[in-house]
């Protein structure tokens, strides 16, 4: 049976969708073809039909990774410093913390990335720069360029932080750590004290709403609930 372009597209991203959650669970270098195809309801053989290798599969899961990350949680904040406090709220969550496989491929993949070949390096590094001018947009934005490597810096000390905080055995000294890098990545990305939206009772913004897609049907990580409405 031949099946039409929109089929084959859809069952691409099917696979890409399995890689993506079973990558940030086991690994790259932990997670074979097999397994990849089983969890996409697949048989092995097709797997060549869409991909011409497993570094090309990586390759397409870590931008297709970071696109959704992109589009479920920064795009969906609000401008300014209300929006940097959103997703700092979110990344670092206990939710995030402990839902590797729905959540950030850099606190999940980065120690792999780069000893990946240069075509998954490059995808990384086009598609967290897509993430990193979002939130540098909202840092000054009438320049966001000036803000680019300080919105780096604060990203790579978020990813530092959870992946920490997933290691340690001791659950309260891990949120603790949660806590204390959402202190430190407001100091370093200037949110005062003033201008924050979720101390005491308005933190219920900072967690997220997993919602399946509805081309994919699984969830892309995670999307920001509206702020004020816990989901």
């Amino acid at each position: 049976m031949r099946y039409g372009k929109e089929h084959k597209q859809a069952t691409r991203q099917r696979i890409v969708a399995a890689a993506g959650r079973r990558f940030k669970r086991d690994g790259i270098d932990g997670s074979g073809i097999s397994a990849l195809m089983k969890d996409a309801g697949l048989t092995n053989g097709a797997f060549y039909t869409h991909f011409t290798s497993k570094d090309d599969l990586v390759a397409t899961t870590v931008a297709d990774q970071l696109r959704t990350q992109n589009a479920n949680i920064v795009t969906q904040a609000a401008p300014g410093r209300a929006g940097l406090e959103q997703i700092v709220r979110w990344y670092l969550s206990a939710w995030h913390r402990d839902s590797s496989d729905e959540g950030c491929p850099s606190a999940a993949l980065l120690d792999e990335i780069r000893r990946c070949a240069d075509p998954t390096r490059r995808a990384y590094t086009d598609g967290v720069l897509m993430v990193i001018d979002g939130i540098a947009a909202r840092l000054a934005p009438d320049d966001p360029i000036s803000a680019r490597t300080k919105a780096l810096s604060a990203y790579a000390m978020m990813a530092g932080t959870l992946q920490l905080s997933r290691a340690l055995a001791d659950r309260q000294l891990a949120d603790e750590l949660l806590k204390q890098g959402i202190d430190n990545a407001f100091t370093l990305l200037g949110i005062g004290q003033g201008q924050e939206l979720g101390r005491g009772q308005g933190q219920g913004h900072s967690r997220a709403a997993v919602r399946p897609d509805s081309r994919t049907g699984h969830a892309p990580q995670a999307r920001l609930a509206a702020p004020g409405h816990a989901t």
